[in-house]
């Protein structure tokens, strides 16, 4: 690949003369402009590896015109010499405060410029060499980094199914309750990046679940004080088993776990945090969970119906739930709508690409397993 050249300068007679100067060798293509402005503005959509600047020029000086090429992306190692008869300190000092590399002497047959000449275009394209070799590693950083994510996110849904299958055969509802948390971390205008993670870690809300006997999570009938005392153990161990891990997705996971069975009002467990000391993603997971357990069959109850779950949530906003996150899932309600009406007529046949994180069951909490009557849920795990 050819050296690629800027040469800059508002006589014509001196741009034919370092244009033929510096392509002689064969090892470089020159670009010439009269006229600085332009010169900048091709530059800008152009990279070159070396730049000849007269000093003094119309419009722009030569210092000017370093400084402003130094300011455009991918320009802060390009060398640059500037041309020019005034070799005073005063001038020199000048131009290498604004950027400039070397200093061309103006005199068109001087052994001096062609040996400085030659010196930066080697520069040039060793820096090229650099820049090309530091984007390659640059890009295989990326590819590394994702596959990394990639690797975490199925992990952290492979966990998340194995604790589901334990009382659910199907693992549908992480998928639901990862979607439904989607729309409402998104409405509430959470970042991006935080929607996005908050969409990969709700899966491992119920991961405390593994330490619960099967006797106890899996009984059909109503549970005692002491097994609901037992139940209520899953949060502080799912935090436990997520807590202080390297990976920031799983850290989240451990919030959710730890919170998601908080109240707004304060009368949740396991910490009885109230409205804003519930971490944000907790209060999202929260609505999502227990939006999903009361719509879909269990052994111990019968779905509600969607309109009769939206209006428990709207009747339990800002005592049960944060009341700015049930907003947010019922302003998307066409959304949420079809998610649970599509995930319901579904099974076991999914393809890979939709093993996408989501969550277990939960929600309120368990007290018994008869069928919901109008009220407060007996049950939602």
């Amino acid at each position: 690949m050819l050296t690629q050249a800027l040469l800059v300068d508002d006589s014509r007679s001196v741009l034919n003369f370092l244009k033929r100067h510096i392509e002689a060798d064969g090892l470089v293509e020159a670009t010439t402009f009269l006229d600085p402005v332009e010169a900048l503005a091709c530059a800008q959509e152009r990279v070159f590896d070396l730049v000849l600047v007269d000093y003094e020029m119309p419009h722009m000086d030569g210092i000017s015109f370093i400084r402003s090429f130094r300011r455009l992306p991918g320009c802060a190692d390009t060398p640059i010499a500037m041309i020019t008869s005034r070799q005073t300190d005063d001038v020199k000092m000048e131009a290498l405060q604004a950027g400039a590399t070397d200093f061309l002497p103006k005199q068109p047959q001087s052994v001096e410029m062609t040996v400085r000449l030659r010196n930066l275009i080697q520069l040039g394209a060793a820096v090229r060499k650099l820049n090309d070799r530091a984007a390659h590693l640059a890009s295989e950083v990326a590819v590394a980094t994702r596959k990394l994510g990639e690797r975490e996110e199925e992990i952290i849904l492979r966990l998340a199914l194995a604790v589901e299958y334990r009382d659910n055969d199907t693992g549908e509802h992480t998928l639901r309750v990862a979607r439904y948390s989607r729309i409402i971390a998104e409405q509430l205008g959470l970042p991006p990046r935080l929607c996005r993670d908050i969409y990969l870690a709700a899966p491992l809300h119920d991961v405390g679940k593994v330490a619960i006997p099967d006797n106890i999570l899996l009984k059909p009938g109503k549970l005692t004080d002491e097994e609901m005392a037992v139940i209520r153990t899953h949060a502080t161990i799912g935090e436990r088993i997520l807590a202080d891990s390297s990976c920031e997705l799983i850290r989240l996971g451990a919030q959710i776990a730890a919170g998601h069975h908080e109240r707004w009002d304060g009368a949740g467990y396991p910490n009885a945090l109230k409205a804003d000391e519930i971490p944000v993603a907790a209060r999202v997971v929260a609505v999502a969970d227990v939006f999903d357990a009361l719509t879909t069959r269990r052994p111990y109850k019968e779905p509600m119906p969607l309109e009769v779950a939206r209006a428990y949530l709207a009747e339990n906003a800002g005592r049960q739930f944060d009341p700015a996150c049930v907003e947010a899932f019922l302003s998307r309600w066409d959304e949420v709508v079809e998610i649970a009406a599509g995930q319901r007529t579904t099974s076991l046949q999914r393809t890979e690409a939709t093993l996408v994180p989501a969550m277990e069951s939960g929600g309120g909490e368990p007290s018994g397993r008869e069928p919901f009557g109008r009220g407060r849920p007996d049950r939602l795990t």
